[in-house]
């Protein structure tokens, strides 16, 4: 594990070569064409999600020619773990609820977040600029006197340039008694407008924005159907000021005021997400475009149940009041045209770019597979599978060969219309969760997961699971996206999407077991290889859970680890969700109750991808969504000419 850790790092950091060698090439063409001066500019602040510069300017810095992976390593490291996306959450344009600000202030500038009519633009003069020169600036969009400014070359310029509309930029430069030069350039920023689509791995499940922060002390969960006794100690969560032992119930809402923070609580969705970071990769990465983002995914989400119609919301967000939050989430693609009807009122040329999908996994009862899994004791077992919790392997083949083919078509029928090209729909395929290397299955056991007692992984039942993913589902997919493999679709040449799979082979020694000795000091000590990591005693567990000794408030969810999937320990660690969006008949009202022990180490994103994970996914979309978009084909218009005395003077 440790040999197959160090070569991912030596990959990634190949990786970043490869990827920063692209920006840094373009940047060097367009600052010296000729040893001559150059018009350079940019937009600022240009993921227009965040509505301060200085979050934006986090990720420039951090991504400095990198991969996306090693940014988010190094923003993992610089954050001790806490994460970057934890204060960031609440400076967005998109509020907690999933609702945009319209208008949104970003920067104190008030700006419609659908529909700009301008972006923000720094300009500057590069190249071979004579020491000490002055630069008389001149910004003409052809509606009214251009924009006039003089300034010291060094010295760059800041406006906002209408959106639509191209701004010819003229600077003429003067020193001494050289003869002035005159520099002349458009600028023309593109809004790009994404929209990100689909379940959980979409929604980036699994990475609260601020986790769930963890008591030194511990909390008491239930068993099924067992005596007074039958009970046990997990972490608690800090701040709880309530009853922690069994015999003390307490309120839901008291509880749920110290849960893990998201973008949208009620669909796990997080700034993490391979769709988030995608979006945001392409702004950070081309200086020229504007990246209007509207995340979408939703955890738990189905074709039928999440994209069509309107699904369970997972939780609700932390509140100090009592009051209730909403229980179900409207469809994805209504949502979507929504949006789309209300920007095409103030702009009717506004188009949606670009589509990042991924669907599929809950229509096939991959939920069921994992409990399958990893729920080990009889008397859960046959509860689980008494209530539909459980799927066998031959369920979810059967549903792979007709509800999903069905429902793909429906899909692709629905999101033609909103984008015409297909091409610009970019589907990202899953990751094997449970591959331990060599395209091994992990070995199973209860190392991971015993958080709760019940729980242990079954090599048999794991290794099964992994081969049909791997043999059948993942190819399966990859046929109904790219219309192959018998996939029957109208037109293929129009109705194939763009696939990603890129990032499956590296996830392959990046499954839920892998360890590392790079791993953080907590896991290696307190997340014990045999499954051996929590106080049985209930006595001493009550104030001490941990085998280790250590406080769980130590517990870091972002940095970097060999597993790039969290397991069940992670789940609970990291997010602890007592999903409140469940059937009321299925939410028990005392907190310690045995299916909130069960769901709050799962529901949280077990075996789903892990931040790091997420920014593999996103180093794989970013090439596939710059050719879609066709980002690396602009070359700046620039001339450079002498000025007659004439036009030395025009602008002083």
């Amino acid at each position: 594990m440790i040999q197959n850790h160090l070569r991912s790092i030596i990959a990634a950091a190949v990786l970043a070569g490869a990827l920063g060698a692209l920006p840094a090439q373009r940047a060097a063409a367009q600052s010296t064409p000729d040893a001559g001066m150059q018009i350079n500019w940019e937009v600022r602040n240009r993921f227009r999600l965040f509505r301060e510069e200085r979050d934006f300017q986090l990720h420039v810095d951090s991504a400095g020619g990198r991969s996306i992976l090693a940014s988010e390593d190094a923003l993992e490291l610089q954050s001790d773990g806490r994460g970057w996306a934890r204060n960031m959450v609440n400076r967005l344009c998109i509020d907690l609820a999933g609702r945009v600000s319209e208008p949104c202030t970003r920067d104190n500038v008030k700006e419609s977040y659908l529909t700009p009519v301008d972006h923000p633009v720094t300009v500057r003069l590069a190249g071979a600029v004579p020491v000490g020169a002055t630069c008389a600036w001149s910004f003409d969009d052809g509606d009214g006197p251009p924009q006039q400014s003089t300034f010291d070359c060094a010295e760059p310029v800041n406006l906002r340039v209408r959106y639509g509309r191209q701004t010819v930029a003229t600077v003429d430069v003067s020193s001494g008694p050289d003869t002035p030069q005159r520099v002349t350039t458009e600028i023309q920023v593109r809004d790009i407008l994404i929209a990100g689509l689909g379940d959980s791995i979409a929604s980036g499940e699994g990475n609260p924005d601020r986790p769930i922060a963890l008591s030194d002390e511990g909390f008491c969960f239930r068993y099924y159907l067992g005596s007074a006794s039958a009970q046990y100690y997990r972490p608690s969560r800090a701040g709880y000021q309530g009853g922690r032992a069994c015999e003390a119930p307490d309120t839901l809402a008291n509880w749920q005021r110290h849960s893990a923070l998201w973008l949208n609580s009620a669909c796990h969705r997080s700034l993490y997400s391979y769709q988030t970071r995608t979006a945001l990769a392409l702004a950070v990465q081309y200086p020229h475009i504007a990246v209007t983002y509207l995340p979408l995914a939703c955890t738990g989400a189905t074709i039928a149940d999440g994209l069509f119609g309107s699904q369970r919301a997972r939780e609700c967000p932390p509140s100090k009041s009592s009051t209730t939050c909403q229980a179900g989430v409207n469809g994805q693609l209504s949502e979507l045209r929504d949006a789309l009807a209300a920007a095409r009122r103030r702009q009717p040329d506004r188009q949606l770019d670009l589509v990042l999908l991924s669907i599929g996994a809950n229509d096939v009862y991959f939920s069921g597979l994992v409990a399958d899994v990893i729920v080990d004791t009889p008397t859960e077992r046959a509860l689980f599978r008494r209530t539909g919790v459980i799927a066998t392997v031959d369920e979810s083949r059967s549903a792979l060969a007709g509800e999903l083919p069905e429902g793909f078509a429906k899909l692709r029928a629905a999101l033609k219309p909103l984008v015409g090209d297909m091409s610009h729909v970019i589907y990202t395929s899953y990751a094997n969760p449970a591959l331990a290397g060599g395209g091994a299955p992990c070995p199973g056991g209860r190392a991971g997961f015993e958080i709760h007692p019940s729980f242990n992984a079954d090599p048999q039942r794991l290794a099964n699971v992994s081969r049909f993913v791997q043999d059948e589902f993942l190819p399966r997919l990859k046929a109904l996206a790219q219309c192959r493999s018998g996939v029957m679709c109208s037109d293929p040449t129009t109705d194939r999407m763009t696939f990603v799979d890129a990032h499956q082979a590296a996830f392959g020694d990046h499954g839920f077991c892998a360890r590392a000795e790079s791993d953080p000091e907590f896991d290696r000590l307190c997340f014990a290889a045999d499954g051996n990591s929590f106080n049985s005693d209930i006595v001493t567990g009550a104030n001490q859970p941990m085998l280790c000794g250590r406080s769980a408030g130590e517990y870091r969810a972002y940095l970097p680890r060999a597993r790039w999937i969290r397991d069940a320990n992670d789940s609970y660690f990291a997010a602890m969700t007592y999903p409140q969006g469940l059937p009321t008949a299925m939410q028990p009202s005392d907190i310690h109750d045995a299916t909130w022990g069960v769901l709050s180490a799962v529901y949280g994103g077990a075996v789903h991808p892990t931040a790091e994970g997420h920014a593999a996914m996103a180093d794989a979309v970013l090439p596939a969504a710059a050719a879609v978009l066709r980002l690396d084909a602009f070359e700046p218009n620039v001339t450079i000419e002498p000025l007659g005395p004439a036009g030395a003077t025009q602008q002083q």
